[in-house]
């Protein structure tokens, strides 16, 4: 008899159009459809109706370690001007033990919001991170290909 095990997080990969794809986090992958109550008077029930709204997506926070001479974040977020930005397709990529994706969610128009850089402490024995975060008109699984 087999057994099977939930799918682990720690093995992940993303791909964003930069010539890294290593992420040491991912956080946001959310998707949420505001309700929109509706009653009519005549109704016989005292209770509203609940119909399906307009979708929302939460930014998708990427975190990963500083590397010397790295800037894609930085040149990506240069790209963003009024009514002017480079969006991307952002594919997340849960992996398994042979490095095949298992689940990927596909984040679609996304483009940075906000680069943050290190908190730098003189006393620090941490890796210096970075952060970025995506706006995006999207959230969706798809299959593995």
């Amino acid at each position: 008899m087999a057994t099977f095990y939930p799918l682990s997080i720690f093995h992940f990969q993303v791909e964003w159009g930069g010539a890294r794809v290593g992420f040491t986090e991912v956080s946001g992958l959310d998707a949420e459809v505001q309700p929109i109550p509706y009653r009519e008077g005549v109704n016989p029930l005292y209770q509203e109706t609940k119909m399906p709204g307009i979708p929302k997506f939460p930014n998708i926070t990427l975190k990963r370690g500083i590397l010397d001479g790295d800037i894609d974040f930085d040149l990506w977020l240069g790209t963003v001007q009024l009514n002017q930005v480079d969006r991307r397709t952002v594919k997340i990529s849960m992996l398994d033990e042979n490095h095949q994706p298992v689940m990927v969610w596909q984040v679609n128009d996304a483009w940075p919001s906000k680069v943050t850089g290190p908190s730098l402490k003189s006393t620090g024995n941490e890796v210096a991170m970075e952060s970025i975060e995506l706006c995006h008109e999207g959230l969706v699984k798809i299959q593995p290909s």
